[in-house]
């Protein structure tokens, strides 16, 4: 062999190994990345199945919005499920518990039917019981018992759960997904908005979200499972960390400027304190530092090895736009940094980006909607 030939064919070594060597470094890299086991899916909530008695519901989803959704580019809607709407039982008088379990299979259709023109748009459908069983976060519907302490609501909760997961236990889990229950509690009395909540006990919280899971998985050992928040979704759920169930944050932090004078959420909504961002409110000084201590725990589970999502999130129409907008950069900025998705709630309406009845912002006119363009200029660029 000449001396070039030596030169060149030893060089050529040496960058093979130079190169594997790199791609090596990259992979332990990478490894020793904490990456979130779920997509960072960002959507939307829609709301046309989430309160009891379908004839109050005056929200319908259409094609054409779910087309607008995967045309600007979201991938994910997570469908908020009251389980009485597809329920046949006397509407005129309380739910019994033996009625909780009479399926009107035509109600449950027409949940399937938004399904599938999702899954027709390439859009990852989340299921969630916004009420189940025993338990809702809202007012408004007479439970015959308590999920938390009554084996017979849990039971039909586990029953609720595994109806729907066998219905789609042949699809894929790129597409489905079973988000157990909407921001859980020890809610005092369900038939008081403004009763006090709190954390439900770590044990019990992991019994019950177990035997879900377990229900669920029964039909697919690969659905994927999610299970909000502890404290109406604002804490994270240790106790549950190690049965391979997602977890799943809110949005909404501080309530001062997410639900300034939502009547829902507070008591005299007329007599507060206008929200700044940053700035002074009351006693909190509201920024960016506030925001990212009450993601940190959040991060710290993601990780850990949990997967994590924000299945909820957004700013009701009475916080003036450009405090609303400044906030919800910075709560987009942690989380999209963090590698956590998030879905907007919602997609129309009073927290939507298509008619929400904002006053003082200039809409732009989409197909006879009223769009929020700089809300989805936002929420695009994460």
């Amino acid at each position: 062999m000449n001396r070039r030939k030596f030169i060149k064919n030893t060089s050529l070594v040496v960058a093979s190994s130079v190169t594997h060597f790199n791609m090596e470094v990259a992979a332990l890299t990478h490894a020793g990345e904490a990456t979130n086991k779920l997509p960072k899916w960002r959507g939307f909530n829609l709301t046309d199945f989430n309160t009891p008695n379908p004839a109050s519901n005056r929200k319908s989803t259409a094609e054409d919005h779910l087309k607008w959704m995967s045309d600007w580019g979201f991938d994910f809607v997570r469908l908020p499920i009251s389980y009485p709407y597809y329920l046949n039982f006397d509407r005129t008088k309380n739910i019994t518990p033996e009625e909780v379990y009479q399926i009107d299979e035509a109600s449950v259709e027409k949940i399937d039917q938004l399904v599938q023109t999702a899954h027709k748009h390439n859009l990852h459908v989340c299921l969630n019981l916004h009420r189940a069983p025993g338990y809702c976060i809202n007012a408004g519907f007479n439970e015959p018992y308590n999920l938390w302490k009554d084996e017979e609501a849990q039971k039909a909760f586990y029953f609720h759960w595994n109806m729907w997961a066998k219905r789609y236990k042949n699809v894929s889990s790129k597409k489905i997904s079973f988000d157990l229950l909407n921001e859980p509690s020890m809610r005092e009395d369900m038939n008081d908005q403004h009763s006090k909540s709190g954390q439900v006990p770590g044990d019990v919280y992991r019994q019950v979200a177990k035997a879900a899971a377990e229900s669920i998985r029964k039909e697919n050992k690969n659905h994927i499972v999610i299970a909000d928040g502890n404290n109406v979704g604002n804490e994270p759920i240790p106790e549950i960390a190690d049965l391979n169930i997602a977890q799943s944050c809110r949005g909404y932090f501080p309530h001062v400027i997410s639900h300034y004078k939502a009547p829902w959420a507070n008591k005299d909504p007329e007599h507060m304190e206008p929200p700044r961002y940053p700035g002074q409110v009351g006693k909190q000084f509201l920024s960016r530092k506030m925001l990212e201590d009450y993601y940190q725990p959040w991060i710290d589970m993601k990780n850990k090895g949990v997967g994590i999502h924000c299945g909820e999130c957004g700013c009701w129409n009475k916080t003036p736009h450009q405090v609303f907008l400044a906030w919800f950069a910075d709560v987009l900025d942690i989380l999209w940094s963090n590698e956590i998705g998030f879905a907007l709630w919602e997609f129309v309406g009073d927290f939507g980006i298509l008619n929400s009845g904002r006053t003082d912002i200039t809409y732009e006119d989409w197909y006879g909607y009223k769009l929020d363009r700089k809300l989805l200029q936002l929420i695009q660029k994460h």
